[in-house]
């Protein structure tokens, strides 16, 4: 394919085409009405956000981090990659920091039924582009990877999963000089940018913080520290408000961008069309 063709396939993909010209009144599939969805998707718009998280401690940034982060992120794009926005899923598969207050833990079977349902209900109400944006890891990511596939295999669908912090780690290092952590600098600053006031910044203390074990070294239940470094002696939190606010900018272009040229690519290969 030449240069010009992409180029103009990926300005569709951020623009939606004619729909461009036409915004929907909201972006928010909880706030539309049936009959404004049967008039969007899929003529209109054929791909949707889907922010997935959980709710587990998360330092001095509030227990939902997981999910304010990943629907932070869909309100950010929706419009330049002409995309409905599905209600954010709250609940996930925790791991080790499910014994802290306010923490819950959904078993993975129950995760891996409700999810698959999930991805065949927005797949059979027409969507061709399932964009699944996960704010936890752990092994509710290869759940995840696992179901998507599965959904776009058998509902000819093309799905999509971005974990976000991951994806972004290079801007990590940019923006803050440094790698962060689960509920680190990075994270907190992310979730600082969206509203300052889930960050009870007061209460921290480095004292919080715990450096991830090297793999098969040791483990703890629940795990000592809910600030979990991903390198010893980096990500220790800040509150620098100017990072954070070009921290969260720079992860919404770059998540941006990569629906946009995947979704480009599909179409230029023909994929399910």
């Amino acid at each position: 394919m030449t240069r010009p063709i992409f180029t103009a396939l990926l300005s569709l993909a951020f623009l939606g085409g004619d729909a461009a010209a036409q915004q929907p009144r909201t972006r928010e599939m909880n706030d539309l009405n049936w009959m404004e969805f049967q008039e969007l998707v899929p003529s209109r718009v054929d791909t949707v956000l889907l922010p997935v998280g959980t709710l587990e401690p998360h330092g001095v940034a509030n227990n939902g981090a997981d999910n304010t982060a990943p629907l932070a992120i869909a309100r950010s794009i929706a419009g330049r990659v002409n995309a409905l926005i599905a209600p954010v899923l709250p609940y996930g598969i925790t791991g080790s920091l499910d014994g802290y207050a306010g923490a819950f833990q959904i078993s993975e079977p129950a995760y891996r039924a409700f999810v698959g349902d999930l991805l065949k209900g927005l797949a059979r109400q027409g969507f061709r582009n399932i964009i699944v944006i996960n704010g936890h890891g752990g092994p509710q990511t290869a759940i995840l990877n696992e179901l998507a596939e599965r959904t776009g295999r058998e509902h000819r669908a093309r799905t999509l999963v971005v974990n976000w912090w991951s994806y972004c780690s290079d801007i990590t290092l940019k923006i803050f000089g440094e790698d962060g952590g689960h509920a680190g600098w990075n994270e907190n600053a992310f979730i600082q940018a969206i509203d300052p006031k889930l960050i009870q910044r007061e209460r921290y203390s480095d004292a919080l913080a715990t450096a991830r074990p090297p793999a098969g070294s040791w483990s703890a239940y629940p795990f000592p520290s809910s600030i979990i470094l991903y390198q010893p002696g980096q990500g220790y939190v800040k509150f620098d408000q100017a990072k954070a606010d070009a921290y969260f900018l720079a992860v919404n272009d770059k998540v941006a961008k990569l629906v946009a040229e995947t979704i480009a690519k599909w179409d230029a290969a023909r994929i399910f069309r």
